[in-house]
Parts: C-alpha cells; sequence; structure tokens
C-alpha cells in the first residue's frame, strides 16, 4: 500500500491540534481541502482515524495508534532526504536556508561570510520562499533555517531569534492619487483594494494586510498572488496596493511602483528561524550565531 507522505504530514497536523482549523491555518491549506485529505487517508487505510465533533477532531483507537508512528516516519524520510542532498553535493554539506523577499537585507551577504568562516567547508543555499508558504520550507523540511518577518502562522512551533526591526511602508502604482504624498495615514486605505496572499495564508496574509488596524473593516482585495514577481506586477497593473517592509524600495525596484511612508500600522521585526529538533545542530546553531553577531542582536 503506497501512502503520500503528504497524507501523513496532514494526519500529523490535525492529531497535535486536535482541530480542523488550527491544522489548516498550520499547514496553509484551506480548510475543506484538509478535511478532504484526512477522509482520502481513512479510505486509503480503510480505519476511522477521527471522531468529529463540535469541540474538534478526537483519535480514535487506530488513530492514536498511527499518531504514534507518524512523527519518527517523517522524521527519517526528512532525514533521508536531507543526507541524500548532501551527499550529491560531495563532501560539503549545504545548508539551505529558505528566505521571503530579500531574507535579512543588505546583512544578509555578512551573515553568509560570517557562517562561513565559522563553518569552512559549509554552503548557504538561499531559497525564495511563496506567500502561500510563510515558514519558506521550514515546514516541509525543505529548509534548515529560514529568515523571515514576523509574525507568522504557527510562530510559536519554532525557535526565533529577532535581528532587527523596520517600519512598513506603502507600494503602490506610480500613477495612483496617493503616489505624489510623503506620508499617508492607514485609515486613508481601508476602502482600497490590497494585492494579498493566498487564503491559506492566513494570520500572515492578515498582518500584511494590516487586519488589527482596521477597527474590524473587512480589507479589500484586488488580487491575491503567491510569488514576490506576481505581487509586483498586480502593483504595477493596478489591481491593488501593499504593504511592505520600508526596505522594499531598495530591493524591489520596479517601474512603475512608488513607495510612500504609512503611519498606523506597526513596524515588522525581521528573524532567524529553525526548528526545536536542530537546537543541538551545530550548523543550524553557527548560522544563528552569524545572525545574531552581524546584526548585533541579543535575543
Amino acid at each position: 500500500m503506497d501512502v503520500d507522505t503528504r497524507l501523513l504530514r496532514y494526519f500529523a497536523a490535525v492529531a497535535e491540534e486536535g482541530n480542523l482549523t488550527r491544522a489548516a491555518e498550520r499547514l496553509y491549506v484551506a480548510q475543506p481541502s484538509l478535511t478532504k485529505q484526512i477522509k482520502q487517508l481513512e479510505t486509503l487505510l480503510g480505519v476511522q482515524l477521527f471522531v468529529r465533533s463540535r469541540s474538534g477532531m478526537a483519535l480514535t483507537e487506530a488513530g492514536r495508534a498511527l499518531a504514534a508512528r507518524v512523527p519518527d516516519v517523517l522524521d527519517t524520510l526528512r532525514h533521508a532526504v536531507r543526507e541524500t542532498k548532501d551527499a550529491a553535493s560531495g563532501a560539503q554539506r549545504v545548508l539551505r536556508v529558505g528566505i521571503m523577499g530579500s531574507g535579512a537585507n543588505e546583512a544578509t551577504p555578512a551573515i553568509i561570510a560570517a557562517f562561513g568562516e565559522r563553518h569552512p567547508g559549509l554552503r548557504v543555499e538561499m531559497r525564495q520562499g511563496t506567500w502561500s508558504e510563510p515558514t519558506a520550507g521550514l515546514a516541509d523540511g525543505e529548509a534548515d533555517a529560514a529568515l523571515l518577518y514576523l509574525p507568522f502562522p504557527g510562530q510559536e512551533r519554532w525557535r526565533t531569534a529577532e535581528l532587527f526591526t523596520e517600519p512598513r511602508c506603502l507600494l503602490l502604482p506610480s500613477g495612483h492619487r496617493l503616489a505624489d504624498r510623503a506620508e499617508v495615514d492607514f485609515r486613508e486605505l481601508w476602502d482600497e483594494p490590497f494585492v494579498a496572499a493566498p487564503v491559506q495564508a492566513g494570520a500572515w496574509r492578515d498582518w500584511w494586510l494590516a487586519a488589527d488596524a482596521r477597527e474590524g473593516r473587512p480589507p479589500v482585495v484586488g488580487a491575491e498572488t503567491r510569488h514576490p514577481d506576481d505581487w509586483l506586477n498586480a502593483i504595477v497593473n493596478g489591481y491593488g496596493i501593499a504593504l511592505a517592509p520600508s526596505s522594499a524600495a531598495r530591493f524591489y525596484p520596479r517601474p512603475g511602483i512608488t513607495q510612500v511612508a504609512v503611519t498606523g500600522v506597526a513596524p515588522c521585526t525581521a528573524a532567524v528561524v529553525w526548528s526545536p529538533a536542530r537546537d543541538d545542530d551545530p550548523v543550524v546553531r553557527g548560522f544563528v550565531d552569524a545572525c545574531r553577531v552581524v546584526c548585533g542582536a541579543t535575543g
């Protein structure tokens, strides 16, 4: 019997959370899709894994038996994949670092250099994440560490070390009525269409729509995108505006887009993020230390 490891990963999330909504947010998938995948796994195995009720998802006896084994199975598979990729790279181990956007901005090359000094013979491979998966590969084991902006959904499951904080700014089409302003109050933007991450990005999408600063008013979404280039193109083409780190002007220069300062929204914080399971990994710890030293962080 062939069982897709994605189904096992979805099962493990629901088993740990005991709730479909929280598990869907953690996995960055829509809840109906998650429900369908769980039913598919039950059909494939020929057993009922959960008892569904208003209070959540309780494991059956069969579900508890599977839940006891699945974490080890997934962990073994992740290690096997990592070792296989490392072997393909020769004697040099590769540290895979997920990034969203520009990573740690200007500090990123210095971090890689500082890490290389501490761990000669190791190479850092940067992997650009998508808006639909805000951990940039950590959640599915494709990244060993990540440079991310906080907050992101499921953040409590990961180790984080804050590196620096910067204001958020407004990106809009150069022909927009507000493009010649030096500064805009966020209240003026409540009815403006925004370019947003997919719905499955959950709280991360809400943060970059500044849902907490809208006093209960739902955002207007003009377009949804999954990749930085698509996001920028949607802004240029007038489908909406967007909030971004203030460093966006330096790292996303794009004809047709104007950056304007915005008040009334909280700043954003960049951090290095890793799994608690890698706390004793000297390579991951070395990268975290390099991030802290270069950025002057002590947390």
